[in-house]
């Protein structure tokens, strides 16, 4: 099936079932059937593997991910295109359509999420996904590709963002693949890119216990917007914005002095430098 045949074929039943593609929902439905197979290729899935796809849309993808996977978990949240993927794999015998946010779900165990994500929850879906820890799944997924950006080369200043430093904290990535707008539909706003990740081999010790990655996960979000400041003004900041570490401005700078912490931009920093000032602040503080 060629592209414009895949389009034709999108928009007839998108009218059929009287859906118009809501935006809120990141509805841009892939049309494309030779990204399809590079997210399939790239994904390596065995036969032994579950497979999780957020946001099913149309069954596109999951028509594919059939064919690889012992098992299909495609969670779809429009309760319309839901009924239209239940009909389409009700004789399936490894794929299981799910009405629901995947956000907010109790996910079953699986292996590997491939899926067309909806572009405006990304961020949650790294941080539910990916930031737990170890066993985090694979991920081949479609987002876009300003964010890729910033996960893939935190040496540019307009690139080193909270999501840029913590997913390096956490995931490795793999493979990144600009795509064309003209590759959905309806065409989004944005630049979109492919990308595969992966676990980090040896996830920092510190990162490990539950209570010591949320500190983690805060500490970044408290100091990145200030990534032009130096250090310790950062750290007031996100002290001033968390009243429960209760630190004083001497307190803070007797804690920089006595850790030999470099005051340098927050920018500058490398992410196991930002890793293991955040655990000695962690120390410090409990």
């Amino acid at each position: 099936m060629n592209e414009k045949m895949n389009l034709t074929e999108t928009r007839l039943i998108l009218n059929k079932l009287g859906v118009i593609p809501n935006k809120s929902l990141g509805q841009n439905f892939l049309i494309d059937r030779n990204i399809l197979i590079k997210m399939i290729n790239e994904a390596e899935i065995s036969k032994e593997e579950t497979v999780l796809e957020i946001g099913a849309g149309l069954g596109a993808l999951t028509t594919e991910l059939e064919k690889k996977a012992k098992k299909v978990y495609a969670y779809e949240i429009d309760k319309i295109l839901y009924q239209y993927l239940k009909d389409k794999f009700s004789i399936s015998t490894n794929v299981e359509i799910i009405n629901a946010d995947a956000l907010k779900s109790d996910i079953p165990p699986h292996d590997k999420i491939v899926s067309n994500i909806p572009y405006t929850i990304t961020g949650p879906i790294l941080e539910i996904f990916y930031y737990n820890g170890e066993n985090s799944p694979v991920g081949i997924m479609i987002i876009e590709n300003s964010l890729s950006k910033r996960i893939s080369d935190l040496k540019k200043y307009k690139n080193f963002s909270r999501i840029g430093v913590t997913f390096n904290a956490f995931m490795d990535l793999i493979n990144k693949y600009q795509i064309s707008r003209n590759c959905f539909y309806p065409i989004p706003g944005i630049d979109l890119a492919l990308i595969k990740i992966k676990p980090k081999t040896t996830l920092n010790s510190f990162l490990k216990e539950p209570i010591k990655r949320k500190f983690f996960i805060e500490f970044i979000a408290g100091i990145t917007p200030y990534k032009n400041k130096t250090f310790s003004n950062s750290l007031k900041l996100f002290i001033k914005n968390k009243p429960s570490l209760a630190l004083s401005k001497s307190e803070i700078i007797k804690f920089i002095k006595s850790n030999s912490i470099s005051d340098e931009k927050v920018f500058h920093k490398e992410i196991d430098e930002l890793i293991a000032t955040c655990e000695l602040l962690f120390e410090y503080t409990n």
